[in-house]
């Protein structure tokens, strides 16, 4: 994806100084390039001041002037904001998948989602979309016509059946007009569902584990979603990709999810996001606490430092679980808890 630089408050504080500064810039090159013409240059410092605030208008709008209303139409979905993030999930509760005789929630490992940040006046997207074998060419085929980029596409889990994949994108223009590639691209290649689901009058439901004791292991605070305990563990600092930091809303954080089996028991997966020298520590200590390490790959091209996700399975005691995990964790640049 091409480097392009945030507008922020302060390179865009004014019209006026910004103009000037584009006026003196242009000024400086009349100077230079023109020499002994340079009286005459000088003579006209308004029309080098028109000229530089035409330029500037002729940016494109702040992000502050994104539609998100019309984004989360294009898309079908409604956007859960974090801070200038707006993020879509994606979950296929259309599929039923077992993995090693547990039929796994969508929450647990079948969420896909993708999220927009604005970005030079316009936004940056990224994304990982959960998609069956036969799903993936079609939908890649659409996403690459319609502009947007292909960054990864593997596994996360192993034996389930049936198997599935996970396709990451990225991509930088409209926000709306990406949205609205992604909801084509999927509606017309896979299954993915973009209706509501349906109500129910039941309460939501009920996570059979001792949350409490969780927390105090993992040293965070989990939410609860679609029957799933979910930890999302932020790193010390941030990656950062075409200049924007890769924030936990955009998929730069470490993922961890418990799904209730009975009996104090939980089915854990989720990954790990790991710089190069952090990924054997890690999965060690993930061994030595009888937790499998199903796939060690990248999920973008350009972020820096260059970062790695390690994917994990186990089913056991959940306590027992989040201690291993947590050990692990703390073998790698985790925020301080």
């Amino acid at each position: 994806m091409p480097c392009y630089h945030p507008a922020t408050s302060e390179n865009l504080s004014t019209l006026g100084r910004a103009a000037s500064c584009i006026a003196g810039s242009l000024l400086c090159a009349v100077q230079n390039d023109l020499g002994r013409k340079k009286e005459k240059a000088m003579k006209h410092p308004l029309t080098l001041f028109a000229l530089g605030a035409a330029l500037l208008l002729s940016l494109p709008a702040h992000a502050a002037d994104i539609d998100w209303n019309k984004v989360d139409a294009a898309l079908g979905k409604t956007a859960a904001v974090s801070g200038e993030v707006h993020r879509y999930g994606l979950p296929r509760s259309d599929l039923r998948v077992t993995l090693d005789g547990i039929a796994i929630k969508p929450a647990l490992a079948l969420g896909g989602w993708v999220a927009f940040a604005p970005m030079h006046g316009e936004a940056m997207v990224m994304g990982d979309l959960v998609l069956l074998d036969t799903e993936i060419t079609p939908v890649m085929t659409k996403l690459l016509d319609s502009g947007l980029e292909i960054t990864a596409i593997h596994n996360h889990i192993l034996r389930a059946a049936p198997a599935t994949f996970y396709m990451h994108v990225a991509g930088h223009g409209d926000p709306e007009k990406m949205a609205a590639s992604i909801r084509a691209a999927l509606s017309s290649g896979s299954k993915t569902p973009f209706d509501p689901p349906a109500t129910t009058a039941g309460p939501a439901p009920t996570i059979d584990l001792d949350t409490a004791k969780l927390d105090e292991a993992m040293g965070a605070k989990g939410t609860a979603n679609g029957g799933v305990y979910q930890f999302g563990i932020p790193r010390r600092n941030p990656a950062t990709e075409s200049g924007m930091q890769v924030s936990g809303a955009l998929g730069g954080a470490n993922a961890i999810n418990f799904q209730p089996t009975g009996g104090g028991k939980a089915a854990i997966t989720g990954d790990f996001l790991v710089a190069g020298d952090e990924v054997n520590p890690l999965i060690r200590a993930l061994r030595a606490g009888d937790i499998e390490v199903t796939a060690i790959h990248s999920h973008m091209l350009d972020e820096q430092p260059r970062m790695f996700f390690i994917h994990f399975w186990a089913n056991d005691d959940a306590v027992k679980l989040a201690r291993g995990i947590r050990t692990a964790l703390d073998k790698t640049a985790v925020a301080q808890h």
